[in-house]
């Protein structure tokens, strides 16, 4: 019986219960902030996808008259992009041990960020300032609307940026913060590829019927 016995058993299942064990009824703080960060995304890609849904529909009235075209949103939109690269340079360089090169990454991806959202705020005080501003037109209604969203996000971005550069002063684990990097810079991509279609959206103009094809709406 004591010969059976040694034959039969398992060590390996052993070793798993008790690995089993200590992550029973969760998972790891690295995976579960990942996870987190997708349902988010995945929240406000919702969100932002309702917003253009509307907006396609609404262009479909008599009364819609395209919002003028503010020619600042070209460079804020160039300045996003340059914030979504410095954290990518960020992202390349912590994964190499580059600290140092890391640190300049992630200042010059929220200066950059912070310059776009000063840039908003001056394209709202463009549009509000031109001879033919109507506040009951519903297209300038959109723009606050759309512009004012994307950047409540981008400044919610900042807030977890600002707890990653607080980090990476002194000593530090690498490891965490790392995966913080990599998570601002995923969130950045996301927040740029939105602005992008956000962009196009704005700068529709009166291309009604190719805009309402896209959406499925023609």
């Amino acid at each position: 019986m004591g010969i059976f016995h040694e034959l039969t058993v398992k060590p390996w299942a052993t070793d798993q219960g008790k690995v089993d064990d200590l992550h029973a009824g969760g998972t790891s703080p690295p995976a579960a902030r990942k996870l987190a960060l997708r349902v988010f995304l995945a929240v406000v890609a919702v969100l932002f996808t309702l917003l253009v849904t509307a907006y396609s529909g609404r262009m479909a009235y008599e009364d819609w008259r395209p919002a003028p075209q503010v020619s600042l949103l070209w460079a804020n939109t160039l300045v996003l992009i340059l914030s979504s690269v410095a954290l990518q340079w960020a992202q390349y360089s912590v994964r190499r041990g580059r600290i140092d090169a890391m640190r300049v990454g992630l200042l010059a991806g929220g200066t950059f960020t912070v310059v776009f959202l000063f840039g908003q705020f001056l394209a709202w005080r463009q549009l509000a300032t031109m001879v033919y501003f109507e506040l009951t037109n519903p297209a300038i209604a959109f723009f606050y609307l759309i512009t004012g969203l994307h950047g409540a996000h981008l400044l919610g971005g900042l807030v977890a940026w600002g707890r990653t550069v607080a980090r990476v002063w002194g000593d530090f684990d690498v490891a965490k913060t790392r995966q913080s990097v990599e998570l601002c810079t995923v969130y950045w991509h996301f927040l740029l590829l939105v602005w992008l279609v956000l962009f196009g959206l704005l700068f529709t103009g009166n291309n009604l019927d190719v805009l309402l094809k896209l959406c499925g709406i023609r």
